[in-house]
């Protein structure tokens, strides 16, 4: 497999099989004429061709420069490609000769396309601050949290914010920083190595959580670390934990970690997820009307990232289907995600939560109590049970010591008459849908 064949492949990791399957796997890489500075696909047709041009080639020449240091231009013209490779290509080869490390930065990552919540308002506060005044008052800054809240969002917006003011800006993942330490230090290069690393103006290393017992990688980043430092250079970390939480860290690397200030940012709240939705459709000229992206936000989780590619997917559908996104459009597309995280709530969940919001008893929810308030809460843990757990009616009823699922059905009838005509209980449900997706997520 050529380096143009791998790229393609690394793409359709990204993009899932069905993208793959449309329209990736007729590109041809042509290995023979692509340069460092220009890469060549040939498609078999022009809409193809338009297509892929227009969607991916800017991820495209992304992919190239994370492999070679260098952002080509990327081609997609018609035709067929030679099949024979050219030895030495320099497209296929990457020179052993070291260069300093580049930011491989996304442009789309600024701190004007990041929405901003409760959620995570401290760490887009901090974050700004670093990138406007860096080296200064928050140094190193430690950003934590869950997978696709934005943390690389936010490494990466300050990267951006420094790079266009000329800074030299280094941004790697853990696992890249550990990959090359380990390549220098067996070939003999590690002046090399840590000259790379120690004259830049700014560090933003993503996922340090997988520095946890790498006692050599930690002794290398502690020097780096002190030495950035020392001379005001600014240091920008990324994990999923607090540096307290990550376990087989040196003790003197969690202390430096917390010298300057750490930010977290938590689950977003049914509101933000709104404004993201939207904010990526603006961005991408995708038009969703306001039932479907309530209807993302309140069941797609709180993962940012998979709420973009639920974004991509239904438009890429869409486009090839040749259909509009309608609301049951939307709902087919994404069943199967939907089922998956169906599959991890329980209606245990959904009555602990309920219960708490509303200052109802959980014993009482599952209780022959017909008070208005306690027949309130039952009702909506039964709307959620149906629409948020794979729960037939017969197992709800079953639940709740019901005689037959003809009660379920009633509470459903009843729920749906009262969103009808109160949109304020609408979003009620809608909040408490998104509640027990985000505490569940936390317990798995």
């Amino acid at each position: 497999m050529n380096l143009g064949e791998k790229i393609i492949q690394r793409l359709r990791e990204e993009v899932g099989s069905k993208e793959y399957e449309r329209y990736l796997k007729h590109l041809r890489y042509d290995a023979e004429h692509s340069r460092n500075d220009r890469v060549i696909y040939y498609a078999p047709n022009i809409f193809t061709a338009r297509w892929i041009q227009s969607h991916y080639a800017k991820t495209l020449s992304h992919l190239f420069e994370i492999e070679t240091n260098v952002r080509p231009k990327v081609e997609i013209r018609l035709g067929e490609a030679k099949a024979k490779e050219t030895v030495g290509s320099p497209m296929t080869t990457v020179s052993n000769k070291a260069s300093a490390p580049k930011a491989l930065l996304n442009p789309s990552f600024t701190f004007e396309s990041f929405i901003v919540g409760s959620s995570n308002q401290f760490a887009y506060t901090t974050a700004k601050s670093v990138a406007e005044k860096p080296g200064k008052q928050y140094n190193p800054l430690f950003i934590y949290g869950g997978v696709g809240l934005g943390k690389t969002h936010l490494l990466q917006a300050i990267g951006n914010y420094r790079l266009s003011r000329g800074d030299r800006v280094i941004y790697t993942t853990l696992e890249h920083f550990m990959n090359k330490f380990i390549s220098h230090l067996q070939s003999q290069t590690m002046e090399l190595f840590r000259e790379n690393y120690r004259q830049c103006d700014l560090l933003l290393i993503d996922d340090i959580q997988f520095l946890s017992r790498k006692e050599k990688t930690q002794d290398e980043l502690f020097h780096t670390f002190n030495e950035l430092h020392n001379n005001g250079r600014q240091i920008v970390l990324s994990s999923d934990r607090p540096p307290k939480k990550i376990a087989g860290l040196e003790d003197r690397l969690r202390s430096r970690f917390e010298w300057g200030i750490l930010a977290d940012i938590q689950p977003p709240e049914l509101e933000t997820k709104i404004a993201i939705i939207q904010k990526k459709c603006e961005l991408d000229g995708i038009h969703l009307d306001n039932e479907i992206i309530q209807y993302i936000a309140t069941h797609m989780g709180d993962n940012i990232r998979e709420i973009e590619g639920t974004i991509i997917k239904l438009n890429a559908l869409s486009t090839m289907l040749n259909q509009p996104i309608t609301p049951e459009f939307a709902q087919n597309a994404i069943k199967d995600q939907l089922k998956e995280k169906q599959e991890n709530i329980t209606i245990d969940d959904i009555v602990r939560i309920v219960s708490k919001e509303l200052n109802v008893k959980p014993s009482d929810i599952r209780s022959k109590k017909r008070t208005k308030n306690v027949v309130n809460a039952r009702r909506i843990v039964i709307y959620l049970a149906r629409n948020l757990t794979p729960n037939s009616m017969p197992q709800i009823a079953l639940y709740f010591g019901m005689k037959d699922h003809s009660a379920v059905s009633h509470a459903l009838r009843k729920i749906n008459e009262i969103v009808e005509n109160d949109e304020n209980f609408k979003v009620l449900l809608q909040e408490l849908s998104n509640k027990i997706g985000t505490a569940t997520k936390k317990v798995e």
